[in-house]
C-alpha cells in the first residue's frame, strides 16, 4: 500500500485556494481526506490533544483512511528523547489509540541540534510500543496531568510503526542505519532543499517520506519531472528494493516481499502540498 497526502490540513493560505470558497473550517479535514490517502496530524507535535478530538478526526475521515502521528515536541526537543519511561505514556494517554484502525506510523522529529548519541537514541527506541496493546498498558502510567481526560484501552491489538526523522548530520551514519533496522524502525527520506540530511537507507519494513520542497523550503513545488523520480523511487521501496547510491550511508536492508510507504507533502507555504499529493498519487496508481 502506498499512501501520499500532507503534513496537516488547517491552513489559512489553502482556503479559496484548494478549499472552496465558503467550506466552513470544520470542514476541511473531511474535504481533503477524500481527495488524499493519508495526513499527517501535527497538532500533536505542539501540544497533547484529547480522545475526542482523535475520534472526532477519525469519525470525519472514509473507513479506509489512515493518520500518521507526530509525536510531542517536549519528548523530541525539550527531553531530546530522554526519560521516555517518563514522557512517552501520557502521549499515547493522549486519545491517540482513539483512531483505531486508523492509527497509521507514529513520527519522531528530532531537532537540528541534536547529535547522534547511541546512549540516548537506543532506550528511546527500546521504550517505544510495537502495538496498541503495549500502548495502552504505557498510556495507563500517565500522570496526574491527564487525570480525568486519558485514554488507556484500545478496542483491538493492532502493530504500531514508528518513523525517526533525523536533522543534524552526523546521523549519516551507518551505525544509526543498523540501530534502526534492529528496532524496525523507519528512518524517513526527507527533502529538505538541502537544509538537513537527506538519506534514503531502508531500516524498516515500511517506508516513510517527507517531501518538504526540493528548491525552497516549505515554499517551492514539484515540477512534473521531481515527482516522476520520486514515483521511480518508490515504487522500488514498496515492492522490497532497498537501492544504495548517493543517499546512502550502509548496504542494503535484508529482502523483504513489499512494504507499504508513507508520503507526506509538507511544501504548505504557496498550497504545493495537496496538489503535489494528487499528483503524485496519480502517478503511482
Amino acid at each position: 500500500m502506498i499512501r501520499t497526502g500532507t503534513s496537516g490540513w488547517r491552513y489559512p493560505p489553502w482556503r479559496g485556494a484548494f478549499y472552496p470558497e465558503g467550506l466552513a473550517q470544520r470542514r476541511e479535514l473531511e474535504y481533503l481526506s477524500r481527495a488524499v490517502a493519508s495526513i499527517e496530524i501535527n497538532g500533536s507535535f505542539y501540544s497533547l490533544q484529547r480522545p475526542e478530538n482523535y475520534r472526532s478526526w477519525a469519525a470525519e475521515t472514509p473507513d479506509d483512511f489512515v493518520f500518521s502521528v507526530k509525536g510531542p515536541r517536549f519528548v523530541t526537543h525539550m527531553k531530546q528523547l530522554l526519560d521516555p519511561g517518563v514522557t512517552l505514556p501520557n502521549f499515547f494517554a493522549s486519545g491517540v489509540l482513539a483512531l483505531g484502525p486508523k492509527l497509521g506510523p507514529v513520527l519522531w522529529q528530532l531537532p537540528p541540534r541534536m547529535r547522534w548519541d547511541r546512549g540516548r537514541l537506543e532506550p528511546f527506541l527500546e521504550c517505544l510500543p510495537r502495538t496498541t496493546a503495549e500502548a495502552a498498558a504505557l498510556a495507563e502510567k500517565h500522570d496526574e496531568r491527564l487525570d480525568g481526560r486519558a485514554l488507556t484501552s484500545t478496542d483491538a491489538d493492532r502493530p504500531v510503526r514508528h518513523a525517526l526523522e533525523v536533522r543534524h548530520p552526523s546521523f549519516a551514519d551507518p551505525a544509526v542505519v543498523e540501530l534502526l533496522r534492529a528496532h524496525d524502525v523507519a528512518l524517513v527520506v526527507a527533502d529538505t532543499a538541502g537544509t538537513w540530511p537527506h538519506l534514503e537507507d531502508m531500516t524498516a519494513g515500511f517506508a516513510y517520506v517527507r517531501l518538504h520542497g526540493d528548491e525552497e523550503l516549505y515554499a517551492s513545488g514539484y515540477s512534473g519531472a521531481a515527482l516522476d523520480s520520486w514515483a521511480a523511487r518508490i515504487r522500488r521501496w514498496a515492492a522490497g528494493e532497498s537501492p544504495t547510491g548517493e543517499f546512502t550511508v550502509a548496504g542494503p536492508a535484508g529482502p523483504v516481499p513489499e512494504r507499504d510507504v508513507f508520503v507526506y507533502f509538507d511544501n504548505d507555504m504557496k498550497v504545493h502540498a495537496p496538489r503535489d499529493a494528487m499528483a503524485l498519487a496519480a502517478r503511482l496508481s
